[in-house]
């Protein structure tokens, strides 16, 4: 894309702001949706859907998108992508109810499905692979910024404005951004392929998926009936799962029949491409399955509000802002990216086993230490791989290359989450008994507070609450002497238990790391070639470039 340098940033600037919010929207309803359910009077049902329509209608979307760019242009896609994302802004603010809510942030998620991959492929059309890098880490970078300023954000306007502007203050920012997109990112608008459109394909595709993340979902959701979270033979667990699957191989054999398919299996005969969508999903399943439980664990065990919990994870997100942009600076000046990607997936695996050995009295300097570590390892994997796989596919599939590329670290992140679900909650059960007994809890008491804790579900572990208190008020009197013990021994086994979920995360760093050796060497392209460029005439049509005005 030839447009002079200052134009490129602001465009930069524009496309940041944009995937800004996306990713801050992620971290700031959280923080809020305890209130937001209390006032609206929703139910624990509700409450899951809230966070699973956002996840579903972004994770199928970004794919359809990544496809459409290539067919249309970055710049009508992200301008859809950026307005949807504002009207479900606007929207869920003004929810009265929970299913409206539900519905607006379905949306939002219809239009954060866009700033994802498409972000990252006008990256890929405005600077040369050999370029990227210092720019793509800074992609990186601002997932670390809004990972920190979410829940300090969302806290604060929850408590001292009203929950409705977590939503409204996205909508000055946005405005920014579609004005800048509007006005000054150009687009290729391609001809003669619009209707061969894989719609077929694309159902397919909507179904199967929906079908998985749904299940994910339940996974961690509790059965009415047993009080538990719902086993993974549940027909709503296992049974969901196993219908995504078998309609996702039923997705293949029509994408490998269709003559433009939303997601282009030949790519896979591409090593390069390949390998890095199995060592992104490696290594989003272990980062984001590895830290899922850590602001908990702040809030039960240290005792700290929701937004302090945000501030106590900031030495990983540190080691993940500064990470991120050094490596794509220097992929940048030497080409080299192999040695980077698999050093850094070691170097997270390093912290991961560190973080194994979290307990209740683990020194929190330390615990810093152990996150910064970890955060080193995962800051570049967040930018090194776009840079690999926009530089070795044919220009005209950047788009859906980096959309796929984007799926693959969604999905990643999402099977993480039920796996080390149900890890931490098997360990707690397991350990909630001989912790007891280890604080010198008689046994005759032990067998039936364990029972009765774990009858209790979350509530027990419920962040917020003054759990000495609680337990004086529904203990028999002979137990009282022992609350102190039993504090104790809840918060190590809670501690015990989410050290268990880095076992997890270490297992996918370590397979993550195997695999991206596997990753050939490629130089990175100083220009995109001409032989390319005659490629994106060929298939595209009469391409013609505008300059938006």
């Amino acid at each position: 894309m030839d447009l002079p340098q200052r134009r490129k940033i602001e465009i930069l600037v524009a496309i940041l702001l944009g995937l800004f919010l996306a990713a801050l929207d992620q971290t700031i309803v959280g923080t809020a949706l305890p209130r937001i359910v209390g006032e609206l009077r929703g139910s624990n049902e509700l409450y899951t859907w809230v966070i699973t329509i956002y996840l579903l209608s972004s994770t199928i979307t970004g794919v359809f998108y990544g496809k459409l760019s290539d067919l249309y242009g970055r710049r009508r896609m992200l301008l859809i992508g950026v307005f949807l994302f504002l009207v479900g802004s606007a929207l869920s603010g003004l929810s009265a109810s929970m299913e409206q809510l539900i519905l607006f942030r379905g949306i939002q998620g219809l239009g954060a499905g866009a700033l994802f991959p498409i972000s990252l492929a006008v990256i890929g059309d405005m600077f040369t692979p050999a370029e990227r890098g210092k720019y793509q880490g800074l992609f990186g970078a601002t997932f670390g910024v809004a990972a920190i300023i979410g829940p300090l954000l969302g806290g604060f306007l929850t408590d001292s404005v009203s929950w409705h502007w977590i939503f409204y203050v996205n909508l000055p920012i946005g405005a920014v951004t579609l004005y800048i997109i509007y006005r000054y990112l150009p687009t290729v608008r391609g001809e003669g392929r619009i209707r061969q459109l894989d719609f077929l394909g694309a159902a397919v595709f909507t179904v199967a998926i929906s079908f998985f993340l749904v299940g994910l979902t339940f996974k961690g959701v509790i059965d009415p009936g047993t009080g538990a979270t719902y086993d993974w033979n549940s027909p709503v667990v296992g049974g969901l799962i196993a219908a995504g699957l078998l309609v996702g191989a039923l997705f293949v054999l029509i994408e490998a029949r269709a003559r433009q398919p939303i997601i282009p299996l030949d790519l896979f005969r591409n090593r390069t491409y390949t390998v890095s969508m199995v060592a992104v999903f490696m290594a989003s399943f272990g980062f984001f399955g590895s830290i899922i439980f850590l602001p908990r664990w702040f809030q039960f065990v240290r005792g700290v509000s929701p937004t302090e919990s945000g501030l106590q994870v900031m030495a990983l997100l540190i080691g993940v802002i500064a990470s991120s942009i050094i490596s794509g600076i220097v992929i940048s000046r030497t080409g080299r990216y192999k040695v980077i990607i698999v050093g850094a997936l070691l170097v997270m695996a390093v912290g991961l086993f560190l973080m194994t050995g979290l307990r209740s009295d683990t020194e929190l300097p330390i615990l810093w230490a152990w996150m910064f570590v970890t955060g080193l390892g995962i800051g570049p994997t967040l930018a090194a791989f776009t840079i690999v796989v926009q530089n070795a596919v044919p220009f005209d599939r950047l788009g859906v290359a980096t959309s796929n590329l984007t799926f693959f670290r969604q999905i990643g992140g999402s099977v993480a989450l039920a796996v080390v679900g149900t890890i931490f909650g098997q360990t707690f059960a397991r350990e909630l008994q001989p912790q007891l007994e280890a604080t010198g809890v008689p046994a005759q008491f032990s067998g039936r507070l364990a029972e009765a804790a774990l009858a209790q579900g979350g509530d027990v572990t419920a962040p917020g609450i003054d759990l000495a208190a609680s337990l004086r008020e529904l203990l028999p009197a002979q137990a009282l002497p022992f609350v102190d013990a039993i504090v104790a021994a809840l918060y190590q086994s809670f501690s015990l238990a989410v050290a268990a979920t880095f076992w997890i995360g270490l297992a996918a760093a370590l397979v993550a790391a195997v695999v991206a050796v596997a990753l050939p060497e490629l130089p990175l392209r100083g220009m995109v070639s001409r032989d390319e460029r005659e490629a994106v005439r060929e298939s595209a049509g009469r391409a013609e470039i505008l300059a938006a005005e």
